[in-house]
């Protein structure tokens, strides 16, 4: 799949999958063009990679036809240049939560390379000339813009969020949002599960891709998407997977050979 094809997928509520993947060893894109997803999601918010490890990534991720979305650390503008700059697809970014924030990303997203008062007097909505908006949008146009919704000043601005041009999907930040409804981790309480649908019927009825990173209740993820729109799809995480994989393999071995030690749980990564 092209960038092109995956923003068009995510916008018209195609179902679309992804993955985390943090490792950057050589060998791993091999395995992980084998899973069957539609994109990758390169984390540098919690994840320790550098602008060239995550640079590598992208490229050896899009040249698979994998499209890289990565993930900067905060919404700064400048932030989603850098990513754009390494071969990143898309962006997403964390703890969105006013408009201004996401029309300033649109620019460094969708109208790059105009900074400064150029690209504010833009934003602001002056008349571009079209020989410099065939470019823009042949250029950078197609590039994919994602924000996190993950707290209450968020959700209360959604409609105001989601009707800001450029902006192509939102992804709920699950741990996040449920700290900030007061029922941390509680994945399954009703509350979590109002907020989550309300969020993807609203992003969907401003034709914007609706998602949240899935884990292991897939039934809930199944309910979400056949009713309320759910498109697209982060499924756990490469070191999550290996984690519960091997936590159960060895928990087996050890059972069958009564040398059984309980897991502590601990290291579960918080998204």
């Amino acid at each position: 799949m092209t960038p092109k094809e995956l923003r068009a997928a995510m916008r018209s509520g195609q179902r679309v999958y992804g993955t985390l993947v943090s490792s950057d060893a050589p060998h791993w894109p091999d395995y992980v063009r084998t899973i069957g997803l539609d994109y990758v999601f390169i984390d540098t918010e919690h994840i320790a990679l550098d602008r060239k490890q995550m640079s590598w990534m992208c490229k050896a991720y899009a040249a698979m036809g994998l499209p890289p979305i990565v993930r900067i650390t905060s919404p700064d503008p400048y932030l989603a240049s850098v990513a754009i700059d390494a071969g990143a697809a898309g962006v997403m970014v964390p703890y969105v939560e006013t408009v201004e924030q996401v029309k300033a990303l649109h620019g460094a997203v969708k109208l790059r390379p105009i900074k400064g008062a150029r690209l504010k007097a833009m934003l602001d909505g002056e008349e571009v000339d079209p020989k410099l908006a065939n470019y823009l949008q042949r250029t950078a146009g197609e590039n994919i813009l994602i924000i996190n919704v993950e707290s209450r000043p968020a959700m209360e601005n959604l409609d105001e969020i989601l009707s800001v041009e450029g902006l192509d999907g939102v992804l709920i930040g699950p741990h996040d949002l449920s700290c900030s409804l007061d029922i941390p981790e509680e994945y399954d309480s009703p509350k979590f599960d109002a907020a989550a649908r309300t969020i993807f019927r609203k992003a969907r009825e401003h034709g914007v891709a609706a998602g949240i990173q899935t884990g292991t209740n897939l039934d809930q993820a199944v309910s979400w998407a056949k009713e309320d729109g759910l498109n697209l799809f982060l499924q756990s995480a490469d070191i999550a997977a290996m984690q519960a994989l091997l936590t159960a393999q060895v928990g087996e071995l050890r059972t069958k050979l009564g040398d059984k030690k309980e897991s502590d749980g601990t290291g579960g990564m918080a998204i």
